[in-house]
C-alpha cells in the first residue's frame, strides 16, 4: 500500500538546476578550477560531500574545502537563490496526492535554511509532513542517507512510497532503500538515462505528471491498495 511520495526539490520541484550550476561553476573559479557548465550540470543532485571531489583532490579539499564550500552556499543565497521559481502546478500536484491520504516528504541534498525557503516559495507548508536535508544525513546522493532518513521519520518502509527526483543520484539513492522512483525531465538527464538508472516512469515535469496522474504508478498504487 502506497503511504507517501517522497520529492526531491532541486530540478524536480523548483527550477533550480541552471542556478546552482552557474554558483557553482563561479565558485570553482574562484578557486582555481575551471569547469564548463555542461560537467557541471551533470553533478547537480549530489551534496557538496559528492560533488568536489569529482574536480579536486582529497589534499586540496582538505585545504580548502569547506571554505569552498561556504563560498558557494554564500554565493548562492546572495546572488542566485531569490531568482528561483518552482516548476509550473506544483501546489496542485502535492495537493492531489495530499487528497489522496498520502504523506508528503521533502528529501534533498541542500541544507535545512534552502529547503525551508523553497517550501515557501511553492507554498506547500501546509502539505509536507517532513522534511530531510543535507543536514540529516552523513553522506549526501547517490548514497541513501536521506531517502532513509526521510523513510524513519515518515515510519514506513521502501516498499511503501515513491520518490520523485530528476537525475540518477535519486535513482540510486532510492533503490538502495527499496524505493522506486519517478523521473522528472527537469535538468541534463534524458529519458533514456533515467530509465536506465531504474526510474519505472518518466515525465517532463510535475505539471506532466499532474495531467498524467490517473495513469500513473501513484494511481496505480491507490487502486491496488
Amino acid at each position: 500500500m502506497l503511504k507517501a511520495v517522497i520529492f526531491d526539490i532541486d530540478g524536480t520541484l523548483m527550477d533550480t538546476v541552471e542556478l546552482h550550476a552557474h554558483a557553482w561553476q563561479q565558485a570553482l573559479q574562484h578557486f582555481g578550477r575551471h569547469v564548463s557548465l555542461d560537467k557541471i550540470r551533470l553533478q547537480i543532485g549530489k551534496g557538496s560531500d559528492q560533488f568536489l571531489p569529482v574536480f579536486f583532490s582529497l589534499e586540496e579539499l582538505e585545504r580548502f574545502g569547506s571554505e569552498l564550500e561556504q563560498y558557494r552556499g554564500d554565493l548562492y543565497k546572495r546572488e542566485f537563490m531569490h531568482t528561483a521559481k518552482p516548476f509550473p502546478r506544483v501546489r496542485e500536484l502535492l495537493l492531489r496526492i495530499h487528497s489522496d491520504g498520502r504523506q508528503i516528504s521533502l528529501a534533498s541534498s541542500a541544507h535545512k535554511d534552502e529547503v525551508q525557503y523553497y517550501k515557501r516559495i511553492m507554498n506547500v507548508e501546509d502539505l509536507v509532513e517532513e522534511s530531510v536535508t543535507a543536514d540529516d544525513a552523513n553522506r549526501s546522493k547517490p548514497f541513501p542517507d536521506i531517502f532513509s532518513a526521510a523513510l524513519h521519520e515518515l515510519g514506513i518502509h521502501g516498499d511503501e512510497a515513491i520518490a520523485v527526483g530528476d537525475t540518477p543520484y535519486d535513482a540510486e539513492a532510492a533503490a538502495a532503500v527499496h524505493l522506486r522512483t519517478i523521473g522528472i525531465l527537469g535538468g541534463p538527464w534524458t529519458e533514456p538515462q533515467l530509465r536506465e538508472m531504474g526510474c519505472i516512469e518518466v515525465f517532463r515535469n510535475p505539471a506532466d505528471l499532474l495531467e498524467h496522474y490517473e495513469h500513473s504508478a501513484l494511481a496505480e498504487s491507490r487502486a491496488a491498495a
